[in-house]
């Protein structure tokens, strides 16, 4: 802890203790290890060459006993510790929040903070554990595994349809009011389909422009109730408004994928609370009805 704030007195008010403890066990070590750890001035400390080593070892045989003491706990079916979740605000308010609220029900040993944005999170670089995501576009260095089938469609007010017609070709969108998002993995102003009927067929462009843009899916899809124009949204967030009529597809055999996807730095093995968490999220997906948003207890 000192060598991570560079300071006996952060580490001693992060560990609740006094400085004059935490120096004390500092001077111990050094003197079992007969070595100077930390090299101290009246400005700062600063980490010897012997202390970056035993720092780092320090950090790996902790790391290894958290993994043990995770491994005895899921094998008493519980398991224990943080976690930190990422994922978009939408899909994460109404989707995911519930399965984890869930899931810590079940695993009352688990502590998640859950973080959304709208855009894609570097879960290695910025400390999360779990980077739930709608979208394909995965960087290589990262593992992920699919939660659940999913696309992005056309869709528009029937009142839109009404005033403006039916688009017929990708190109006629280029005509039309369009409601473009910068959410994510959304390229803005840019729409990347394939034909349903076409298996195996090349992606398609259209580039679209509109009077109303906006960086929330939700704003946008309230939009295009109101019928402002058209949307390319997921079926799980307009599946409901389909089937109530309130929205009808537009180009029905064109369609983008954007399944949903639990993506971590580092393999399930490495660590058992990322593994039950994954799995946890898994069997929801597997139970849920996107469209119709059902989700298990």
């Amino acid at each position: 802890m000192v060598a991570r704030k560079a300071s006996f007195a952060a580490a001693a008010d992060e560990l609740g203790s006094s400085v004059a403890y935490v120096s004390k066990r500092i001077r111990l070590l050094e003197e079992a290890l007969s070595v100077r750890l930390l090299q101290r001035t009246t400005r700062r400390v600063v980490v010897t060459e012997e202390g970056e080593r035993v720092f780092h070892w320090a950090e790996r045989i902790l790391d290894e006993v958290d993994q043990l003491l995770q491994e005895v706990a899921i094998t008493k079916g519980s398991p224990r510790g943080s976690l930190r979740i990422s994922t978009s605000f939408g899909f994460g308010r109404n989707i995911v929040a519930p399965m984890i609220s869930n899931m810590v029900a079940r695993y009352p040993a688990l502590q998640v903070r859950l973080e959304v944005f709208d855009r894609i999170v570097d879960v290695a670089t910025e400390g999360f554990d779990v980077d739930v995501r709608v979208g394909d576009d995965i960087a290589p260095h990262l593992i992920a595994r699919r939660l659940a089938t999913n696309h992005r469609v056309l869709c528009a007010a029937p009142s839109y349809v009404a005033k403006r017609g039916t688009p017929r070709t990708l190109v006629d969108l280029a005509g039309h009011d369009c409601l473009v998002i910068k959410e994510r993995d959304h390229p803005f102003g840019v729409w990347r389909l394939r034909s349903a009927s076409r298996v195996g067929g090349p992606e398609e462009v259209a580039k679209v422009t509109g009077p109303l843009s906006t960086n929330n899916g939700e704003i946008a899809v309230q939009w295009a109730v109101d019928g402002r124009g058209i949307i390319l949204r997921s079926m799980w967030d307009v599946g409901l408004l389909l089937r109530a009529g309130k929205l009808v597809q537009v180009l029905p055999d064109y369609q983008q994928e954007a399944n949903v996807w639990a993506v971590y730095p580092s393999r399930l093995t490495t660590s058992a609370k990322v593994r039950v968490c994954v799995e946890y999220l898994q069997g929801c997906f597997d139970a849920l009805d996107l469209v119709g948003h059902s989700t298990p207890g």
